[in-house]
């Protein structure tokens, strides 16, 4: 570890919260005083006071310390899990017939590993512009996702290709009953209510609304045209998989566009209502005094952290199609529930401890961001991936998966509307979440030697089944 050198007398002090002490001005080469945090130490240039560890490099044992202690309660308990990380390793390749045990210790290992990105993401965040830093979060929080998303076509073909569409609305489903259910419930136990402003919730929702709405029309267009006797069901499947390709390039033009909205052209109202929220913060004081990663240390967490995500994903993904054939797990109950409620641990525990603290507008920033990047970019990135890879990868979701997310963005958007939320709008969110994770454990596969949501591999020249 490298350390600050001391710093030089000058005509102007800051006086440092924690000794009470004048601390002496450090000259810059451009003239300016530096400036210090509420920690007393002085701030490199490019890194935002409340993001400032006031070290430089690597200390091992800080570094230990910091990520055990994680970013809240819930969050430093997970980290308890860590030794499943190594023997879900060491049973993966010392016992490979294993299958059940393998998926799951990965299972569970994944929940740390996600964890681990959560928190170095928001160390990172910690140090940027606010708005960036909520963006790099929620980015980060969907690479588990995009890692699994991959892992699961790459590994499994055109098997993978039902769990990864189950899971595309898993994860939103995930996002906007389980996740904004808990953070209305966890917040509401503490306050009579909870506000938030209509520009976060608004084009949080409405971007939600025409999202759901692309997505089905893939589905919507399949189920129009199946019992045509002048359309065969190689040629329908194909014009899916084409419109699916298409709708994946509109979904990727309109998170560009949803980007440049909020960190460009409007990225100053945004700035002002999360800064807001970073004041009403209940225990802010302890977040400003506890002790921060540096730069090199999160981006050495983040590595670390996306090596083992990457390592439990391709453990899961390779005992799936065990899990399915002699456990009877349902590809909608693995993708719908099982794989997204993983995948988004750590964006969970993020957004709950934060409505616990009142930073409501946070809340759903990572709640709202998490869902549009699923829908408006993992989506999209999915099915080209599936391009690439020659298979059919295509947005013919099933009708009961697609029926239940447009319902549950209209559900959402409802309790949206008066810019409040309470517990029992919590408990509501979440029982629906309930009644879908019944119905999914329910719902049957296909029958052996079909596939559902319309997927084929272009090698073969199979067509998929067509939903009727």
């Amino acid at each position: 570890m490298t350390t600050r050198p001391k710093p030089r007398r000058g005509s102007r002090q800051s006086t440092s919260p924690s000794n009470h002490e004048p601390k002496p001005a450090l000259g810059r080469e451009d003239g300016r005083l530096p400036e210090y945090n509420t920690n007393g130490h002085a701030v490199t240039k490019g890194i935002k006071p409340n993001g400032e560890s006031g070290r430089r490099g690597i200390h091992p044992l800080h570094f230990l310390k910091i990520c055990w202690r994680s970013s809240c309660t819930a969050s430093k308990w997970v980290n308890v899990l860590w030794p499943f990380v190594p023997a879900a390793i060491a049973l993966h390749f010392a016992r490979p017939q294993e299958h059940l045990w393998i998926f799951i210790l990965s299972y569970i290992a994944m929940v740390p590993a996600a964890n681990l990105i959560g928190f170095a993401g928001q160390e990172l965040a910690r140090k940027l512009p606010t708005v960036l830093g909520v963006v790099l979060e929620t980015t980060l929080g969907s690479l588990v996702e995009m890692i699994l998303f991959i892992v699961l076509l790459k590994n499994n073909g055109r098997q993978g290709i039902p769990i990864v569409q189950a899971a595309i609305l898993g994860s939103i489903l995930a996002n906007l009953l389980l996740c904004m259910g808990l953070c209305f419930f966890f917040g509401g136990l503490r306050r009579h209510e909870q506000s938030f402003h209509d520009v976060v919730s608004d084009t949080g929702s409405n971007l939600m609304l025409v999202a759901g709405f692309a997505l089905i029309i893939p589905v919507t267009y399949s189920n129009a045209l199946a019992n045509r006797t002048n359309l065969t069901e190689e040629q329908l499947e194909l014009d899916v998989v084409r419109i699916s390709r298409a709708t994946a390039i509109v979904l990727l033009l309109a998170f560009a566009v949803y980007t440049f909205f909020q960190m460009k052209s409007h990225h100053g109202i945004f700035d002002d209502i999360l800064e807001e929220d970073e004041e009403q913060d209940a225990d802010r004081h302890r977040d400003l005094a506890k002790a921060k990663l540096t730069l090199t240390e999160s981006v050495i967490a983040l590595a670390l952290a996306i090596t083992f995500v990457s390592m439990m994903a391709v453990f899961l993904v390779q005992n799936i199609e065990w899990m399915v054939e002699h456990r009877g797990i349902s590809d909608a109950f693995l993708g719908l529930i099982l794989i997204p409620l993983v995948e988004k641990a750590a964006e969970h525990i993020t957004a709950i401890d934060e409505a616990w603290d009142n930073q409501m507008n946070f809340a759903l920033s990572h709640i709202l961001g998490a869902s549009i990047q699923t829908a408006l970019l993992n989506t999209p990135l999915a099915v080209i991936v599936g391009w690439g890879l020659k298979l059919h990868m295509s947005l013919n979701f099933e009708i009961f998966e697609a029926v239940v997310l447009i319902l549950a963005i209209l559900v959402v958007g409802q309790f949206l509307r008066d810019g409040k939320s309470n517990y029992l709008e919590g408990v509501l969110c979440f029982f629906v979440y309930v009644l879908i994770a019944v119905a999914a454990f329910y719902y049957p596969g296909p029958p052996p030697g079909e596939e559902s949501g319309g997927s084929s591999s272009s090698e073969a020249g199979a067509a998929a089944r067509v939903r009727r």
